[in-house]
């Protein structure tokens, strides 16, 4: 069965960001956390070794395979920083046009800098996704 690594741990997300190598990265991380948490009402939780999340919804997909994941979140990774939306949310394209310097994976965005970015796209962003996924997976 399969069994998923990203799961919430009791771990200190202050701990954890400031152990961030990069002062600027760690300067970002801040930032971001104040962002997250006034935006979601959540309180930051670290989900795995590197990923502050906030809030959760529990997925189950057709092939049966499900588990908990975090609404929205983030990670000051080495190379950029990566942020956590919703799969799947066609709105989050429309987003992103106005959002400023980035990258876009399937289930990521990614950043080199918070200054880069449009702070107000990314609270739009950060609400998108807790909506979509609270209407796709509203058990949680």
């Amino acid at each position: 069965m399969y069994e998923p690594k990203t799961k919430p741990t009791d771990n200190s997300v202050l701990e954890f960001i400031e152990n961030v190598d990069s002062p600027g990265k760690r300067e970002d991380a801040y930032k971001l956390l104040d962002i997250f948490t006034e935006t979601t009402g959540y309180e930051a939780k670290m989900w795995g070794p590197s990923i502050i999340g906030f809030g959760s919804y529990h997925y189950k997909y057709k092939t049966k395979h499900e588990g908990d994941a975090p609404l929205v979140g983030f990670s000051p990774r080495k190379a950029k920083i990566s942020l956590y939306f919703a799969t799947g949310d066609t709105k989050r394209d429309e987003l992103l046009k106005d959002f400023g310097k980035h990258t876009a994976g399937k289930g990521c965005v990614y950043i080199n800098k918070v200054a880069d970015v449009n702070t107000d796209v990314l609270k739009a962003l950060i609400n998108q996704s807790v909506h979509f996924l609270k209407e796709q997976y509203p058990n949680k």
